[in-house]
């Protein structure tokens, strides 16, 4: 049973109230943390994209965000990358990340300068059906950022009730460590092993509230049951004295450079900002990274398709070219026989 989140709205203006919750439940949940019309305005520009990429249903208005089933696709799919690249450019998404209102409690937690990680993740899940399931799994940001200690805020564009597939933590989990992982067909193409029984938490959204939390708490995302794209982003935060990921440098998945990102905008402010904040920026440690690739490997050895998405990511972007054309070769190979 999934209980509700523990309200963290009422300590919000207290930096070590909010510090002390996080340390001991892995994470705050904040309502109305962003201005709804702040969110909004965001929330128009990724339809008004999704709308151009074919994803939603004719007949519908565009903010009503009804999603054509037919045109289900998902990260790191090329034809889910082609939408979603303009997206990720967003001069509003990025400014998003920078809000007072959040920059704020992290000053109040950490008590010093924040760094805001110049990468972000924005997500757009097609409701789940028989065909089409990509739920995001039960997972840790830490594998994937590297680096110091850095904390998340995730919030939905737009209303996000439980049925429309909001995120949910396991309270508690982020004193265990690491933990053991596997692969997974959801958002990010991991899950961990362990299912977290009775310690689940987790509420309906409205927009404009957030949930911040730690990088090793286990988190995932609850079904998309609705007929809606379910849009969120979420942004990494980290004392500025702490080093910083090469990776969380860079932009998403390598996909553009930032000269591309910036091409667009109507203001410099935030352009290479981490470089006039002086961050201390180190090489990722891609040991986790190392073996779940090497499960992919195994697995699509065997013709197990639930590699696929691995070995996409690790040909869109991993340095090592010996890697990327094995990765090929077995893709090639799990391609050739029908799904």
């Amino acid at each position: 049973m999934l209980k509700e989140f523990t309200d963290s709205t009422a300590i919000a203006a207290d930096g070590p109230a909010l510090a002390a919750r996080l340390e001991h439940d892995g994470y705050l949940f904040i309502r109305g943390l962003l201005p709804r019309d702040a969110v909004r305005d965001v929330r128009a520009q990724f339809l008004a994209h999704a709308a151009r990429g074919g994803w939603l249903a004719a007949g519908h208005p565009v903010e009503a965000a009804i999603a054509d089933p037919a045109r289900a696709c998902k990260d790191p799919e090329p034809r889910y990358l082609e939408v979603f690249k303009p997206m990720w450019m967003l001069e509003a998404l990025h400014r998003l990340k920078h809000h007072p209102n959040i920059v704020g409690v992290f000053e109040r937690i950490f008590g010093e300068a924040v760094l805001v990680h110049p990468l972000l993740v924005a997500r757009n899940i097609f409701p789940q059906s028989a065909d089409f399931d990509f739920t995001t799994g039960s997972h840790q940001d830490r594998i994937h950022i590297g680096g110091g200690t850095s904390y998340a805020c995730w919030t939905p564009l737009g209303d996000c009730p439980r049925s429309k597939g909001s995120l949910i933590m396991a309270e508690g989990s982020h004193r265990r460590g690491v933990l053991d992982i596997r692969l997974a067909a959801g958002a990010g193409g991991l899950e961990l092993v362990d299912d977290f029984e009775g310690s689940w938490v987790g509420s309906d959204f409205a927009m404009g509230d957030c949930v911040i939390f730690a990088d090793t708490i286990a988190h995932k995302a609850l079904p998309n049951r609705s007929s809606e794209l379910r849009q969120s982003f979420d942004a990494r935060y980290q004392r500025l004295s702490d080093p910083v990921a090469d990776v969380s440098v860079g932009t998403y998945g390598g996909m553009c450079s930032w000269d591309e990102v910036y091409a667009g905008w109507s203001q410099d402010d935030l352009k290479h900002y981490w470089i006039r904040q002086g961050a201390k920026i180190v090489p990722f440690d891609r040991q986790y990274y190392e073996r779940r690739d090497q499960i992919a490997f195994d697995l699509a050895a065997r013709g197990d398709r639930i590699a696929r998405d691995t070995l996409l990511r690790v040909v869109q972007r991993d340095p090592d070219a010996a890697k990327r054309a094995r990765a090929q070769t077995l893709l090639d190979a799990l391609d050739a026989v029908p799904a």
